[in-house]
């Protein structure tokens, strides 16, 4: 008998059971799924790929296509608190109950998809990211933005043709499933272009095995620095495709350092794809300026100043390093912290202790996470002296620094989705003196 749960949260915990394997690459199991629920799609789609920079990415084309006035679905991955969060029709996050038919189709496709007496088996990303899939399918849009979860080559998103591929930053991380280096990982992220179609390469140094295999297939590569590049200027900033120029560009709402490399990749996939979604400057303009990504290098008002960033690998806190730098003076820095056990923790601490005064380190609730002791000893490994504090959770971690921090002192929240997500259960967190309010904003 085929399951029927009556809530989303029914069918995330009977996706969570499926499979042996919180995470297995491979696409033969999806694909049988996809092949049974018929899916596909009638409009452009734009995947997106890479290490660090794809939800941004993501995000600011949404913006630019939504202010164009074009209907556009977008599917991203993880979430920070809620689970629909993973899908947005036109710019607003699905509701739960539209997405529990979609769980029931992906249900039935296990068991038509494969011999009477064995469903095919299903891990809960593969089984979530094809019912947000089937409900995309099922509505007019005019263009759907995939964000890949882990790699490309084989994660369950690329069982859908891509018309343009966008890759980001590559770097270093979940080396366990992807190679031990830019250049296998980039193999791997290149799973995600099609032959013939534009293929998207924001990084400035782009490993050669991205290159060689869009080589081999034929994909119509755009490389930054060639086909296209940025100018940073004082006040403003331009772009120049092959056969496009924006000029006088205000920056993007999203901050961050390499947000002009995200914005400059995403006017690259508009260039391609000019002739199915042609995009007036204006909407550019209003784009850039309405994009948003909670967690992404955000600053929140309140006194101290609050911080948050979901970067989770040495290279993602690099370039939040350099951020934190940007901000100007603050007397003190405390940061709340918690990652997972599969990360480069040590790699993470490391770049971040100039920057630190006092470490508020917490457990996530996740087994896959580092617990706060398990943190502690690597941050005095690296710093005998350093004034660490652990907690059972971010919440807890974020009231104890806010009860310590004087005004104009900065409080940083990082290290995971789970961290920044674990302070935002309640809303976006704002802090009044050595108080913190969680009521939702």
């Amino acid at each position: 008998m085929i399951p029927t749960p009556h809530t989303l949260d029914g069918w995330l915990a009977h996706a969570e059971n499926l499979h042996a394997r919180t995470i297995d690459l491979g696409l033969e199991r999806v694909q049988a799924a996809r092949a049974a629920m018929q899916l596909q799609f009638s409009c452009p789609v734009i995947t997106v790929a890479g290490t660090n920079g794809k939800g941004s990415t993501c995000a600011m084309l949404e913006a630019i296509l939504l202010a164009a006035g074009y209907r556009v679905g977008v599917y991203s991955s993880p979430h920070l608190v809620h689970f629909e969060e993973r899908c947005r029709l036109g710019g607003t996050r699905v509701q739960a109950q539209d997405l529990l038919p979609h769980f029931a189709a992906v249900e039935q496709a296990r068991h038509t998809a494969s011999a009477p007496d064995a469903a095919v088996s299903l891990s809960y990303f593969e089984f979530t990211t094809l019912a947000i899939l089937s409900l995309l399918a099922g509505q007019r849009l005019d263009a759907v933005i995939l964000e890949v979860g882990l790699g490309g080559r084989l994660d369950a998103v690329n069982v859908i043709d891509t018309d343009c591929a966008i890759i980001t930053s590559i770097d270093l991380d979940h080396m366990e499933f992807l190679g031990p280096d830019r250049e296998s990982i980039g193999r791997e992220k290149a799973g995600i272009l099609r032959a013939g179609k534009p293929a998207i390469v924001s990084d400035p140094q782009t490993p050669q095995s991205v290159l060689a295999h869009a080589q081999s297939i034929g994909a119509d590569v755009w490389q930054a620095g060639r086909d296209f590049h940025y100018t940073h200027l004082p006040q403003q900033w331009s772009w120049q495709g092959r056969a496009q120029r924006r000029h006088s560009l205000a920056f993007p709402a999203l901050r961050g350092a390499n947000q002009l490399l995200n914005a400059s990749g995403a006017l690259a996939a508009l260039e391609a794809l000019q002739a199915e979604l042609p995009v007036a400057a204006q909407a550019v303009r209003e784009g850039f300026a309405r994009a948003e990504l909670p967690g992404r290098f955000q600053v929140l008002a309140g006194q101290p100043t609050l911080v948050l960033d979901v970067g989770h690998n040495p290279h993602a806190i690099a370039v939040l390093a350099e951020n934190l730098d940007s901000m100007g003076y603050f007397p003190a820095t405390c940061a709340v912290f918690g990652a997972m056990a599969d990360k480069d923790i040590p790699g993470m601490l490391r770049r971040m202790l100039p920057l630190v005064d006092v470490w508020y380190l917490c457990d996530l609730p996740t087994p896959r996470a580092a617990s706060a002791q398990e943190i502690a000893a690597h941050l005095r490994a690296l710093q005998p002296a350093a004034r660490v504090h652990t907690h059972a959770s971010p919440v807890e971690a974020l009231r104890a620094a806010a009860a310590q921090a004087e005004l104009a002192d900065r409080i940083l929240v990082f290290g995971s989705f789970y961290t920044v997500g674990g302070v935002m259960q309640e809303g976006l967190p704002r802090l009044h003196g050595k108080h913190l309010d969680t009521s939702p904003q």
